[in-house]
């Protein structure tokens, strides 16, 4: 049993490495599809993540939630907020990363983690423990010295992070598996992305057939380069402890980042450093506090246990133990 458990935790571990690897690593991919534009890229990637989602769900023969979603207004609602608001995310990224900010845009991933905290006291009225504040906090400071190098706020940056941020927030309500969430939210973007794709056929603008063969097949690709980390992350979420999740997921705008600097050569002037200083200073208080209180919680389940076993009435949960385990999970996902 010990040794099929690591053999489940090792092929999740890989797969949380492939899913956040190829997340990282997509700036590589958008402008290969130049010379289309960010909404005829953005238009394919929402058909055809359709098409490669049907035809995986075809295949595990799992139809069985869409019934359930149509009876139900609300979470279909929650579902068309979501997609619309993931469509924002994509087009502003494949729109950045084609216009020279990928540094910017993996500034959106790094601060993303501290908006959801930030929603989760604002919206949710979640307490949160010193060290998060000072995470809060230290993040609030980073943007604005990077608001003071830009000549403005990172726009770009800050679109990106409340955008996934408000995208996890309803996806938490829905409650919908990935792939499975994936499909409904494609299926509410396809008639639009398909009627503009006709829309710029018609207006002899779409170089989906006017560009040859391989660049049809990489507009297509783009249901795929959706679909695939999605699948490699759902594998890892069943296998992994959340903290572990948690850690991995700062491997993509890390790989984005090094990308930006290293690959595409965008400048990286001194306040700029020290933004994006002040943000991983921010992000380290917050991994340091959610490790620690992710060993506090299991060393108390532990000892509850051990009570348990001893004859001894269990110890009841606080209402602070579950917030604080609450905003821990929320922190790393």
């Amino acid at each position: 049993m010990a040794g099929s458990s690591r053999s489940e935790q090792r092929i999740g571990l890989l797969n949380g490495f492939a899913a956040y690897g190829l997340w990282g690593l997509v700036p590589l991919f958008w402008p290969l599809l130049k010379p289309a534009g960010a909404g005829e890229i953005l238009a394919h990637r929402m058909a055809w993540s359709l098409v490669f989602v049907a035809v995986a769900l075809f295949f595990v023969r799992r139809w069985a939630w869409a019934g359930e979603l149509l009876r139900q207004p609300r979470r279909l609602g929650l579902v068309t907020v979501a997609a619309a608001v993931i469509t924002v995310n994509w087009g502003v990224y494949i729109w950045a990363v084609n216009s020279g900010h990928v540094v910017e845009a993996s500034l959106g991933y790094f601060i993303n983690p501290l908006v959801t905290i930030a929603m989760g006291v604002l919206l949710l009225k979640e307490r949160l423990r010193p060290a998060q504040w000072a995470a809060v906090g230290t993040g609030f400071a980073a943007v604005l010295v990077l608001a003071v190098g830009y000549g403005q706020p990172p726009w770009i940056s800050l679109c990106l992070a409340f955008s996934f941020a408000t995208y996890g927030l309803v996806k938490k309500k829905v409650n919908l598996g990935g792939v499975e969430s994936l499909a409904a939210e494609t299926a509410i973007q396809f008639l639009p992305a398909l009627g503009y794709v006709v829309w710029l056929s018609a207006q002899g603008e779409s170089t989906f057939t006017t560009e040859g063969a391989g660049h049809s097949a990489l507009l297509a690709a783009t249901g795929l380069v959706t679909a695939i980390p999605l699948v490699c992350f759902g594998a890892a979420a069943i296998r992994v402890p959340l903290s572990t999740l948690g850690l991995l997921q700062y491997l993509a705008p890390v790989f984005q980042f090094a990308l930006g600097v290293l690959y595409f050569h965008e400048a990286m002037p001194p306040e700029r450093w020290a933004g994006f200083a002040l943000v991983w200073l921010a992000l380290t208080l917050l991994t340091w506090d959610a490790l620690r209180t992710a060993r506090r919680t299991a060393r108390a389940l532990r000892e509850q246990l051990d009570r348990t076993g001893a004859g001894v009435p269990p110890v009841k949960e606080s209402e602070a133990t579950r917030d604080s385990g609450d905003s821990v999970a929320r922190s790393v996902t």
